[in-house]
């Protein structure tokens, strides 16, 4: 089936912004279109290929990554029989940041969001003496070739007698590279330094090769979250690592700490402590492997329609032979539709902002609108009612929560 063919070409890529931000980095042939304000519950971020074809991060970017060249320019790889084996990882969390992004499955091209629990925007704790994700952390998208990575929910694992969690499987990359965002006050410190060649950055939306060390099988609520633990083939220590054991040789102590914080990282909201299959224990690059595989063909089943999708969005550009198969054109009305009903939400947000302070609900949300320091103890009470609280910090007005 042509249409299944893997997409093998890999370029530059370049990132474009709602304030048509400039290039930032090489990366791959993809680049990404952000819509709404981040750290709101509107944010969207688009995936495009390079044509400037609006496409699904979670359908049509191949599993398996190229492994010839960048441009004609032969791009840093391990071994020749490493190379075979490299995957595509899209980064959903930049190490050292906590706000909670995913692929939004269940929206049609499956832009990146902010996860929302009990209508607020989920951050994730920090566990000391760590700042935020403790890895480049993301996902594992799809491919047309060998199957697809989705952890069925609908089906026991056989190595943890859990079902799966529903999701793509996730990705802890371990190389250098860091957010851009904790760097940006340091870029002056580190010119001189010879830190500043090593330190390089990875950002949300970015795609990035790796190649497969492990994974470790976290058990949420009784469901099996494989995580996958991998390194950024680009990165200036890839060469050190080709299975499991190397991360226990050259990064001593970071096995542990990624069971401590994926032990302890839900505790801050009150669950308990999570657990793991095989007691904590990372398996190899060969077991890993497999557990990508089996994930692989049960994917590639529910975007041909073999089996029930529930509510996942399957819509693809790239898959002519799935019934979930949209062209370029229609790819493209949908994100102008979300860009429409986001100008919608931005024009009314305005209106709200522009009204005077008399003719505003005392209804406060997230602290947005800060009351007057005249609020009275009536308006107080239906603030309340909203979530909010609206006592005032002495004359400068500012909302407590």
């Amino acid at each position: 089936m042509r249409a299944l063919l893997p997409l093998l070409s890999v370029g530059r890529g370049w990132r474009v912004g709602a304030a048509a931000r400039p290039p930032r980095r090489v990366m791959s042939l993809y680049r990404t279109e952000e819509l709404g304000h981040p750290r709101s519950q509107d944010y969207r971020l688009f995936f495009k290929h390079a044509a400037g074809h609006y496409i699904s991060p979670f359908h049509d970017i191949p599993l398996k990554a190229d492994c010839k060249e960048e441009h004609g320019i032969p791009r840093k790889k391990a071994r020749n029989d490493e190379c075979k084996t490299l995957f595509n990882m899209v980064v959903e969390i930049p190490r050292w940041t906590n706000a909670k992004m995913e692929i939004a499955t269940e929206e049609p091209l499956n832009p990146i969001k902010q996860d929302i629990k009990n209508g607020k925007l989920r951050y994730t704790p920090n566990i000391f003496p760590h700042k935020g994700y403790i890895w480049n952390y993301g996902a594992l998208p799809q491919t047309h070739t060998d199957g697809w990575t989705w952890e069925d929910p609908h089906l026991t694992d056989k190595s943890t007698n859990c079902c799966g969690d529903n999701d793509p499987i996730d990705v802890c990359e371990i190389g250098s590279k860091v957010s851009a965002t904790p760097l940006s006050s340091l870029a002056s410190y580190h010119t001189d330094s010879p830190l500043s060649t090593q330190i390089q950055v990875l950002a949300r939306g970015d795609v990035v090769h790796v190649k497969i060390l492990g994974t470790l099988a976290l058990i949420d609520q009784s469901e099996t979250d494989w995580k996958i633990i991998a390194i950024n083939v680009n990165d200036p220590e890839a060469e050190k690592f080709h299975d499991i054991d190397d991360v226990k040789k050259f990064k001593p102590g970071y096995l542990e700490a990624t069971l401590n914080w994926f032990r302890l990282y839900k505790v801050p909201d009150g669950k308990p402590e999570n657990k793991f299959a095989f007691n904590g224990e990372f398996k190899n690059k060969a077991f890993a492997h497999e557990v990508i595989n089996s994930a692989h063909e049960r994917w590639k089943e529910m975007v041909m329609k073999k089996c029930d999708k529930g509510a996942i969005s399957c819509v693809n550009v790239q898959i002519c032979d799935s019934p979930f198969h949209c062209t370029t054109e229609e790819a493209r009305s949908l994100v102008e539709s979300s860009k429409e009903i986001n100008q919608m939400v931005d024009d009314l947000g305005k209106c709200v902002r522009d009204l005077p302070i008399a003719d505003q609900e005392p209804c406060f949300d997230n602290a947005t609108m800060v009351p007057p320091p005249s609020m009275t103890k009536e308006s107080n009470a239906e603030a309340k009612k909203c979530g909010t609280s609206s006592a005032t910090d002495g004359d400068t007005g500012l909302l407590h929560h």
